[in-house]
């Protein structure tokens, strides 16, 4: 079973201090990860308590004003040099969004105009810095509308990354359609696990996400981690899990790869649902319900 890592640079604390420890410890290790980068203003400190920023402690002080008596700094002019050394060590590089703050708040019931125009933000921020489009994305929060659907497929994007599940898939959520492949998150992410308490600490969680891993799915696993937490006060638990995973036969990949052994013209279509997260506060985009394969994909599979 093979683990492909998806890696969340949310703030400007975590693009300065979390990559560079991170890209150290995966260059010790010989790996590959693909990582994702909010490319927009750090308004950290207006989402405290926030579900979906479970690493708001581990900011710096400076951190946890922007957006409130600080001037929120824009992540990809203040750390365009450490965005651009993911690239150099050879990971993947795609995009969250551009404003985190906003998209969290705002993706789920959004329209047309501004899905458009805050994708668009993030690609030319990416740009910016990178001198190319992005190829790959994955939503903050795996927060989505159907509009954001259509105009991945619209930008060319290889992948993405949106959604939690089991298996690759092309999406489809309230009709829309998209060829653009979904590579979900398949296995739970460090918070969620240590919210769960009980038998599980910060001693022995590596343990339980190993296990997790140990599960057969068809692609092979997902982990989605911050550079906020596993790049910064557990640092020492990613390299436990990188141990463990590098073991396994189909070790440690980029998303992309994941993608690699994959035939697009056999990938099944499903339904984009909303899962509840365990603490009743926040739903995700997950894969739901598989659907007719597309008219094509069937004729292909007739002749072959």
């Amino acid at each position: 079973m093979k683990v492909g890592l998806r890696v969340c640079v949310n703030t400007l604390h975590g693009a300065l201090v979390g990559v560079p420890a991170l890209l150290k410890l995966f260059d010790e290790y010989k790996i590959r990860a693909s990582f994702f980068f909010a490319t927009g203003a750090d308004k950290s400190g207006r989402r405290i308590g926030h579900t979906l920023q479970p690493w708001y402690p581990t900011l710096n002080i400076a951190s946890r004003l922007y957006g409130i008596i600080l001037q929120p700094p824009l992540i990809h002019q203040r750390a365009a040099e450490a965005l651009r050394s993911v690239a150099a060590a050879g990971h993947e590089t795609g995009i969250l969004c551009h404003d985190r703050s906003v998209w969290l708040d705002t993706i789920a019931h959004a329209d047309e105009t501004w899905t458009r125009e805050e994708l668009n933000r993030a690609i030319e921020a990416y740009c910016a810095v990178f001198g190319e489009k992005p190829k790959y994305m994955a939503a903050a929060g795996w927060q989505i509308n159907p509009h954001l659907l259509a105009l991945q497929q619209g930008n060319g994007f290889s992948y993405a990354s949106d959604v939690r599940g089991k298996s690759i898939f092309y999406p489809r959520l309230q009709d829309v359609e998209s060829n653009c492949p979904q590579v979900p998150t398949t296995l739970p992410t460090l918070s969620e696990l240590l919210d769960q308490g009980g038998d599980i600490t910060i001693d022995n969680v590596h343990q339980y996400l190993y296990a997790e891993s140990q599960h057969i799915l068809p692609q092979g696993h997902v982990y989605s981690c911050d550079a906020e937490m596993e790049g910064m006060v557990h640092l020492p638990l990613m390299e436990k899990l990188i141990v463990m995973w590098k073991g396994m036969p189909g070790g440690i990949q980029t998303l992309g790869q994941l993608m690699e052994d994959v035939d697009l013209l056999r990938i099944p279509r499903h339904q984009v649902g909303w899962a509840q997260e365990q603490t009743g506060n926040v739903y995700y985009a997950t894969q739901s319900v598989e659907l007719e394969a597309s008219a094509e994909r069937l004729a292909h599979s007739r002749q072959v």
